[in-house]
């Protein structure tokens, strides 16, 4: 069925209608299109454009087929060109003429405008749920690993020592700061544009504060041109999942070095690793490499819309279907991803005394080494020549700072004394940092009751 041809003579070429059918892919739309349609026939109601009886005749209808489609009895096939048409075909047959008026006062262009803000406002809250679990989880295990010490890295060279509870926390920010930007866009997207009909609103009665109530939104949308012809709120959704993304993939990234050969900080679950089909000995990380693979396909999304979206003249256009599918795709991918990673992480092992060792034999406390000579009154920068030296002494000995004698460290300055031996400790290295969002532990456990105060919403 179609919702137009009175004004055609002659059947759309099959290929044609196929084309710009879109019923493949906006079918999940289904209970957002029937949400919206009860709306708006209540609010047709309360406005005296149709009578009670026919409102909750429609209504019935509506339910009915909601009903039907999700216990399987009712199957949305391609015969229809939308969602829209299937739903109101079938009302037609179910309730007779009545269903006919379910269309009064709307457009497809508004229709839809509203289906995709419910949807998107679902997708939203369910990524929003997904993240909470996900920071839920960080905070565990920077709960239990206030003092598992490890290097912290710049240019993925060791920098300075911090702890695993620290270099979980910097995700924990991340991934707090984009749940920040859905509740953002869910904000700016709530408001309805049902009541725009193709362009220019209606000359029925329509009380679209009424029905924007109804599917619980701020208000109305202010001009019903834009109303049809936005679609913002998915390009901004589009770039927020592509930054979740981005973020789950750097994290990934570093899990996939920690768990090679080489490092062997982490030792991911049998659960979430896979094998090799020749080489008996391999457990690859493949959740998080599909994880980071994955991510190109959300940018993907994100550049395709701004391409469609670039060149629209206002107001609705037919390219603007094209939001569909790939904004559908990567939703789901980032959801499923996040999702993943979840599992992945709060099952993975740490390594505690690799991670120490590493931390210890990477010259991380060569900062607190040259404090040490500053706060005993050598000038910052001849204290910085003086450990460069006993860098290289102790790379050329094969040697940590922590190994050397006194006998050594005086030899290069008179200096230090014994007391440089704590001074140089991971333990002492962590534990003197103690401003705000540093590593040591007093400082961590304050991010961590903020971090519980957050998910708790206080």
């Amino acid at each position: 069925m179609k919702l137009w041809g009175g004004r055609f003579t002659k059947e759309t070429d099959q290929m044609v209608y196929q084309f710009n059918a879109s019923i493949d892919f906006d079918k999940r739309l289904y209970k957002q299109d029937i949400e919206g349609s009860i709306a708006h026939v209540t609010m047709l109601a309360k406005q005296g454009i149709l009578t009670e009886p026919e409102r909750d005749s429609i209504i019935l209808g509506l339910k009915s087929i909601l009903t039907d489609i999700e216990n399987g009895s009712l199957t949305i096939d391609q015969t229809y060109e939308d969602i829209h048409s299937f739903v109101e075909s079938h009302l037609i047959e179910r309730i007779g003429d009545t269903g006919k008026k379910l269309h009064t006062g709307r457009s497809r262009n508004d229709q839809v405008a509203l289906d995709m803000k419910l949807y998107t406002r679902d997708e939203i809250t369910e990524l929003d749920l997904l993240l909470k679990d996900l920071l839920s989880q960080l905070l565990s295990i920077m709960e239990a690993n206030l003092t598992t010490y490890m290097p912290g890295f710049t240019h993925l060279q060791k920098a300075q020592p911090i702890t695993l509870a620290h270099h979980f926390g910097a995700y924990f920010e991340m991934f707090k700061r984009d749940r920040q930007r859905l509740s953002d866009i869910y904000k700016r997207l709530n408001l309805c544009p049902l009541g725009s009909g193709a362009l220019a609103g209606t000359t029925y009665s329509l009380d679209r504060e009424y029905t924007a109530e109804l599917l619980h939104f701020t208000g109305a949308t202010l001009n019903s041109m834009d109303s049809v012809s936005d679609r913002d709120y998915l390009i901004e959704l589009l770039s927020a999942c592509s930054t979740i993304m981005m973020h789950l993939s750097r994290f990934s990234e570093e899990i996939i070095i920690w768990n090679s050969n080489e490092y062997r900080f982490v030792e991911l679950d049998d659960a979430y690793s896979t094998g090799s089909s020749i080489m008996p000995q391999k457990k690859n990380p493949d959740i998080a490499e599909l994880v980071r693979g994955k991510t190109g396909r959300v940018y993907g999304a994100l550049m395709a819309l701004l391409t469609t979206m670039k060149g629209i003249p206002l107001a609705y256009n037919k390219d603007m279907q094209e939001d569909k599918e790939q904004t559908f795709d990567a939703i789901d991918t980032t959801k499923n991803c996040i999702l993943l990673f979840t599992g992945m992480v709060s099952t993975m092992k740490f390594n505690n005394t690799i991670m120490e060792a590493s931390a210890q034999n990477g010259f991380t406390n060569a900062t607190d080494a040259a404090d040490y000579l500053v706060n005993h009154g050598v000038p910052f920068r001849d204290a910085h020549g003086i450990i460069g030296q006993l860098v290289l002494y102790c790379i050329e000995k094969n040697s940590s700072l922590d190994q050397l004698s006194l006998e050594e460290y005086q030899a290069v300055s008179p200096v230090f004394q014994s007391d440089i031996y704590e001074a140089i400790s991971l333990k002492t290295c962590v534990e003197k940092r103690l401003t705000k969002g540093a590593p040591s532990p007093e400082a961590m456990k304050e991010i961590i009751a903020l971090g519980y105060n957050y998910l708790n919403g206080n």
